[in-house]
């Protein structure tokens, strides 16, 4: 129990210090794993491990642990894969997806047969098992170097499409693997127990996905059981599928995934909570109770054959991939020499590769014992390797290439209630990339009726960093009526944008009291709160503009007139837009203000130094 237990709490501190390095979760889960595993019988009297995983989970039930949690994680990462997204998307990152996986297939294969000597089927499951990335291990980086537009869609997209492209590749080979036990004498026994399982597998997860739409659609699910019913349907049909012929069950979960993700779901949305909740338990304990189990032993065979086969990974395959991907594309060559850098692997590699390894291990009749016992370790270097290597230099290759991007003007406006349309309206006018984010699907709705950009998600989310593009997003205004969520989401975003680019409304508190000091943050530079602008906008309805030439004829007309109006924004000879609070900076030539009125002010209507220059 205190085994468990332990590591229950360090995958959530490894969780926790991933996101305060700004570095991927996958790094400390592995680095934690293997420290109070190999690494540890450096440090104990009698050479054994501080926790070992074996100990935890013996035998088959290791083996149905990891299983079933490999599932539920592919599951989540066919849930990502729109296959009208892939119509859509650039052609880049089509060829990345088609033309990039199969040159890490093949490439990784034969590398890893000539260099490290292994066998052909070891060698290809090898290339199928570094195909994938990852939003877990891409995203982080993308964050934290903040590179151009170009950039950023293609690795977003290639990231968060990749996973369940390379876990399918990756499943396939396996099952190819076990049918291959009928041996070279019965070939059509290979093949007809390889679509045999394959055939499980779609039929399992098709009945399951349909099965489950019907359920929801039809309301049978209380709301508040829906994402449980969901997951214990997973495991349902992983385990249904396995029944019908073993080894069906990754692919049914795949298959399940990516069928809810291309039909009509408006409730997708929840169902993607697995990815904050159970995903991010059954991760932690995954891979450090999978880093545990390796060996010394198995880490001193690698040898140093192991890190030539890396270099070859990211110095020549990663790039003729990414090359050969970006023929006729329109990319600069620093683009795509920074884009084949960053090919960091991901959790999904090493999940399945840590499934794989248990079940090979135990099948000597299908390839040799010590093949399948290096195949983790070796993925696990691939991964740590590149997580290490290209996430940390990621910035300075950016810098020297010249691929960060420069300051993006882009809005995202939190709320979609009646004041964040309006403005979103005015930023629209002035050609200021906007987006709305609001839990209510009404609201949403309204705003697409007026042709603005919105998501229905929650601004708090993990998620929400993968549904926003952050290369056209500079800054972010929390409209809301509540003000506790208005202050959290800008905490939430004040890491990624910077304290001075996140603005919110006026609390009651600090609307009813004035002697409570008023943030540099708060928007407008007034203390009317949610409601009362809301009120001015409805009874004028308008926003009016003044232009100064000059700081000084600006100063002048706030302290005459700031009781009067709700000034809203900046807008600069540039074209640039500036939201007005306590870091509204100087202005320049010709900017222009825009503001709302307050009503009943008839001294300020009758005021000519108002009327427009």
């Amino acid at each position: 129990m205190l085994e468990l237990a332990s590591i229950l709490v360090l995958g959530i501190f490894a969780q926790w210090l991933a996101w305060k390095i700004k570095q991927p979760a996958i790094l400390p889960l592995i680095l934690i794993g293997l420290f109070i595993g190999p690494i540890s019988t450096f440090l104990t009297p009698d050479g054994s491990k501080l926790i070992d995983g074996d100990f935890i989970f013996s035998g088959d039930l290791l083996f149905s642990f990891v299983s079933i949690s490999v599932g539920v994680i592919l599951f989540e990462g066919g849930l990502t894969l729109n296959l009208r997204e892939i119509r859509s998307l650039a052609g880049t990152v089509r060829n990345l997806l088609i033309i990039g996986a199969l040159i890490t297939f093949f490439g990784g294969g034969i590398a890893a047969h000539f260099i490290m000597g292994l066998s052909w089927k070891i060698s290809f499951l090898f290339g199928a098992l570094i195909i994938v990335s990852g939003p877990t291990v891409i995203l982080p980086i993308l964050r934290n170097v903040r590179p151009n537009s170009n950039i950023n869609t293609i690795l977003k997209w290639e990231c968060i499409l990749i996973d369940p492209f390379g876990a399918l590749v990756a499943v396939l080979m396996y099952e190819f693997i076990l049918s291959s036990k009928h041996g070279s004498e019965y070939p059509l026994e290979v093949f007809q127990d390889f679509f045999v399982t394959i055939s499980a597998g779609i039929v399992a997860g098709g009945l399951g996905a349909f099965f489950l739409y019907s359920v929801i659609k039809n309301n049978a699910i209380p709301g508040y059981l829906r994402n449980v019913f969901t997951l214990g349907l997973v495991i349902f049909t992983f385990a249904f599928s396995e029944l019908i012929h073993k080894e069906a069950g990754l692919m049914a979960a795949t298959v399940m995934g990516i069928i809810l993700a291309n039909i009509k779901f408006d409730e997708l949305k929840n169902i993607l909570s697995f990815k904050e909740d159970i995903s991010t338990i059954l991760i932690s304990v995954l891979f450090i109770l999978l880093s545990s189990r390796i060996d010394i032993i198995q880490i001193e065979k690698l040898g140093s054959a192991s890190i030539i086969l890396f270099a070859v990974v990211i110095l020549l395959i990663r790039p003729i991939g990414v090359v050969l991907s970006s023929i006729g594309s329109g990319l600069s060559w620093r683009e795509i020499a920074f884009i084949s850098w960053i090919g960091p692997k991901g959790i999904v590699a090493a999940a399945v590769a840590s499934l794989f390894s248990l079940d090979l291990i135990q099948k000597t009749e299908v390839v040799d014992i010590k093949e399948s016992e290096i195949l983790l370790p070796l993925v696990f270097l691939i991964i740590v390797g590149t997580v290490v290597l290209q996430g940390s230099s990621a910035k300075l290759v950016a810098g020297w290439l010249g691929v960060i991007r420069k300051e993006p003007e882009g809005i995202v406006i939190v709320g979609a209630n009646e004041l964040a349309r309006k403005i979103a309206l005015k930023l629209k006018e002035l050609n200021i990339y906007t987006i709305l984010v609001d839990t209510s699907l009404p609201n949403v709705k309204e705003s697409k009726k007026l042709g603005l950009k919105a998501v229905q998600a929650n601004i708090l989310s993990d998620a929400i960093f993968e549904e926003l593009d952050l290369s056209k997003i500079g800054k972010i205004a929390a409209l809301t009526s509540n003000s506790g969520l208005n202050d959290m989401a800008c905490k939430w975003f004040s890491k990624e944008l910077g304290e001075e680019k996140v603005f919110r409304l006026a609390s009651k508190e600090e609307s009813d009291n004035s002697n409570v000091p008023l943030p540099k943050n708060v928007l407008f530079k007034t203390r009317d709160d949610f409601v009362a602008v809301v009120q001015y906008l409805r009874e004028k309805d308008i926003f009016e503009e003044r232009k100064f030439a000059t700081q000084q004829e600006y100063d002048e007309f706030e302290e005459k007139h700031i009781k009067h109006i709700i000034p809203i924004l900046f807008q600069h000879t540039d074209k640039t837009v500036e939201l007005i609070s306590g870091f509204s900076g100087k202005i320049d030539k010709e900017s222009t203000l825009h503001f709302i009125k307050k009503p009943n002010n008839e001294s300020f209507d009758d005021d000519d130094d108002f009327e427009e220059a």
